[in-house]
């Protein structure tokens, strides 16, 4: 990895709450490590992802490589038709 934009990846996190979690999603660029999008949901549909993909591919461009673990949120048909 040589330059900005050329690796991204995303992935989930679960954020412990007093009745649940909230789950967090961020969309990173592997070279600058920097947040290029991220969005909060109370639910792990893949509506969050996809926004938050969205909103890194308007600002920044397509990135060359685009990595996930491959989640069902990341695999759904909403999430791979945007990528």
């Amino acid at each position: 990895i040589t330059r900005p934009n050329q690796v991204w990846c995303t992935d989930i996190t679960y954020i412990p709450m007093r009745r649940g979690f909230l789950y967090l999603v961020a969309v990173m660029d592997w070279y600058s490590r920097k947040v290029l999008s991220w969005r909060l949901s109370n639910s792990m549909d893949a509506g969050f992802c996809v926004e938050a993909l969205k909103e890194a591919l308007l600002r920044y461009g397509p990135p060359e490589i685009f990595n996930t673990d491959q989640g069902s949120q990341f695999t759904s048909t909403d999430f791979t038709e945007v990528l």
